[in-house]
């Protein structure tokens, strides 16, 4: 079993059984039922934003910041799919390529395979299995969302929005989608001369905000440079130190993928499913007749 292995800290072994569960080798259930028990130690970090605000430049600097302080990270970045060839060009990887020698960082580059949302459906185990093998701190880095791509806030104990200026909208990021998100705001490229008006309007938005445990503070970072970042590093701990983590939360996001996948895999095939709609074209009946056959009369939410 590949889980002994990784628990014993070998990366060959941790490389392998992410692959396993990335592309759904058979019998990755049964590594995942050992090593998800081990988990809930980790602290885990989601990195969101618009495409082009820097982010993995950003990572790459909280990387050896953290590392500075004796932590060992791993990072899950999120890339996204053609809709066309259904591959990845997973580049987050290579722009943190300065790492791949750092035997207290693990990094892996995974596609979203058509899942919405800003994250993979594979990449919260991912993440675990990172949690599971020792280390302290998660970055989970999604691809470029839009305001109504908020999973990762469900599933990550620190959720930082990363901003720039001058994208030709004042709150390009700022949606009320975005705006909830939030435990962080970065303005990356602060040397730009917009960026104070950026940050500005964050605070007007953040002032109309219903949040009263804890106001998301605003970090401006030029991440090319690195500046910033020990700041932004302060604040992410503050917020760890005043939360608690959002474990049973991913738990949760991954047994609602399995079963999801089960459902298609299993039950309800594709083709079944538009043969019947086809015949009749009432999708409200068929979802009823296949939630009744599926669960054959038993009330799930005992």
């Amino acid at each position: 079993m590949l889980y002994q292995k990784v628990l014993n800290g070998d990366k060959r072994s941790l490389a392998r059984l992410m692959r396993f569960v990335d592309d759904r080798i058979d019998g990755y259930e049964k590594e995942m039922k050992e090593i998800l028990p081990k988990c809930g130690k980790a602290h885990f970090i989601g990195i969101t934003g618009s495409p082009g605000a820097g982010k993995s430049t950003l990572t790459n600097e909280i990387i050896k910041h953290y590392r500075n302080l004796g932590k060992k990270v791993g990072v899950v970045a999120i890339d996204p799919t053609s809709p066309f060839s259904e591959g990845a060009i997973l580049g987050d990887r290579i722009r943190m390529a300065e790492h791949s020698q750092d035997e207290g960082v693990f990094i892996r580059s995974v596609a979203t395979r058509g899942h919405l949302g800003g994250l993979s459906s594979s990449a919260i185990e991912i993440a675990m299995i990172l949690d599971a093998a020792g280390y302290d701190v998660i970055i989970i880095e999604t691809v470029g969302v839009g305001q109504d791509e908020v999973e990762i806030s469900t599933v990550s104990d620190t959720c930082i929005v990363v901003t720039v200026p001058g994208l030709g909208d004042d709150i390009q990021a700022i949606k009320a989608g975005i705006l909830e998100i939030a435990d962080i705001f970065v303005v990356n490229k602060a040397d730009k001369d917009e960026a104070h008006r950026t940050a500005r309007d964050l605070e007007m938005m953040l002032e109309l905000s219903q949040k009263k445990d804890w106001t998301p503070p605003i970090v401006k970072t030029v991440a090319t440079r690195g500046e910033g970042v020990a700041e932004l590093v302060e604040k992410i701990e503050s917020h760890r130190i005043k939360f608690n983590s959002k474990h049973s939360e991913r738990l949760f996001f991954i047994a609602k993928q399995y079963l999801i996948e089960k459902i298609e895999k299993n039950i309800f095939s594709y083709e079944k499913i538009i043969a019947k709609l086809n015949l009749n074209g009432d999708p409200y009946s068929l979802v009823e007749e296949m939630f009744n056959s599926l669960t054959n009369g038993i009330n799930i939410r005992d």
